[in-house]
């Protein structure tokens, strides 16, 4: 006999850092949407819980408000939820009546939870098909270069992701690391050396020295 008290759910792989963003072709807005449209773009992909919510609505104008932000580098918005594509235009008009501010960026209808899934933005055995509030940063290149998940009760800073991204760009350009909290201009960690001749020689190499493993420079001297 079977125990029809036992709740069965399918296991979806979720992505991994620093390999190729799960591909995609999805409805949206602003028409369909794939992956490769945002080739040579910063991309962040966010998924919300649902149209119409509090929570979501103030996490939605915070992303609006910093759409000039974002675009300065070079980075595109797209939202998702599991929503029809008319739930979101009547929402994304109702923050604009309501609120005044104009959401530009396009929203996916994944009402098949296509996209939800291969992001692994439905968490497994959930009681019901809500997307959490994940939020996926790809670089130009398609790779998945961050993935951070909050709660359904707890919005995101929309600031965060600002610096975030301009953190994972400096690293990019200028081949280092960056502290915590780091902002643009502050001083940013040199690679540790990577053979124990280099780790003798790193004091004097000019950096700001504190240890062999542990140094750090300025950008603008670089």
């Amino acid at each position: 006999m079977t125990d029809s008290s036992q709740v069965t759910y399918t296991q979806h792989s979720m992505p991994r850092l620093n390999e190729p963003a799960p591909d995609f072709d999805a409805v949206t807005t602003h028409g369909r949407r794939r992956l490769s449209d945002y080739r040579g773009k910063w991309l962040i992909l966010f998924s919300h819980p649902a149209d119409f919510t509090p929570v979501c609505t103030t996490e939605f104008m915070a992303f609006a408000r910093a759409h000039d932000k974002f675009a300065a580098l070079n980075t595109e918005l797209l939202g998702l939820s599991i929503d029809s594509k008319y739930a979101h235009i009547a929402w994304v008009r109702s923050i604009k009546e309501n609120f005044g501010v104009e959401v530009k960026f396009p929203i996916i209808e994944d009402l098949s939870m296509k996209v939800a899934n291969a992001y692994g933005m439905i968490m497994p055995g959930a009681d019901d098909t809500s997307a959490v509030r994940a939020t996926f940063i790809i670089d130009p290149e398609g790779v998945l270069r961050a993935m951070v998940y909050y709660p359904m009760s707890n919005g995101r800073s929309i600031d965060e992701f600002l610096r975030l991204v301009t953190a994972l760009q400096t690293s990019d350009a200028n081949k280092v690391a960056t502290p915590e909290n780091w902002q643009p201009g502050e001083k940013v960690i040199v690679p540790p050396p990577q053979t124990t001749e280099a780790a003798a020689a790193r004091e004097g190499e000019g950096y700001e020295y504190t240890d062999w493993y542990f140094s750090k420079k300025s950008l603008e001297n670089a």
